[in-house]
């Protein structure tokens, strides 16, 4: 236990330490667990692209590249966008199970707090990108290193599941098809201490300041 606490400091270290170094989505701790933790996220509004029919791996290739375009000027003003993070990619399983194909992922760059005011530049037609609004929110999150990895995104979901329902939410499990979020803190070039989160919207938690 000892073991995974200090790891988990680290690593939330490592999380902080990159919100310094780029514009990350602002949120407040509400409650904290060995191996998750509770966050309140303030507004966030993401530029996603939807990509379906394929792996976790290939949809967030194929989506940050028409995110990467979009952020090197493909659009309507040619305005370019510094990198922000995490990247998140959003995991939408079909409503009758199958495999990773039948599900739909949503891949997002997270767009600087200025945006949640204005309206961003719209992207050029052919990217197929849209801006999705989150409104505040609670966000269980479990944090997990190395690489984000088709044999490894659904088990660190599953673990996730596992914690909150012995910990907190009975019956959380019982639903297999719920979305879940994975969001990634470095780039692919980066091969040591690498960050990974596994998100899940948890508002109705029963803590101080979530939202019903």
């Amino acid at each position: 236990m000892a073991a995974t606490v200090s790891y988990l400091s680290a690593c939330k270290s490592l999380v902080v330490s990159a919100a310094y170094a780029y514009e990350s989505p602002q949120f407040r701790v509400v409650h904290l667990e060995s191996d998750f933790e509770i966050r309140l996220y303030k507004e966030i509004s993401w530029m996603s692209a939807l990509v379906h029919g394929t792996s976790f791996q290939n949809s967030t290739k194929q989506g940050f590249h028409r995110l990467y375009q979009y952020l090197h000027g493909a659009n309507r003003n040619s305005t370019s966008f510094l990198m922000t993070k995490p990247v998140l990619t959003t995991i939408v399983p079909s409503n009758r199970g199958g495999s990773p194909s039948s599900s739909s992922y949503i891949v997002g760059y997270y767009l600087p707090a200025e945006y949640n005011e204005k309206s961003p530049p719209p992207p050029s037609p052919e990217l197929n990108l849209r801006v999705d609004k989150w409104k505040s929110q609670c966000i269980a999150v479990r944090m997990f290193p190395g690489y984000a990895v088709d044999e490894n995104v659904e088990k660190e979901k599953d673990a996730l599941v596992s914690s909150l329902g012995k910990r907190l939410m009975q019956g959380v499990g019982q639903n297999q098809y719920y979305n879940y979020s994975i969001a990634q803190y470095n780039a692919s070039k980066h091969h040591t201490g690498r960050i990974n989160e596994v998100w899940m919207d948890v508002s109705g938690f029963a803590a101080v300041g979530c939202p019903v």
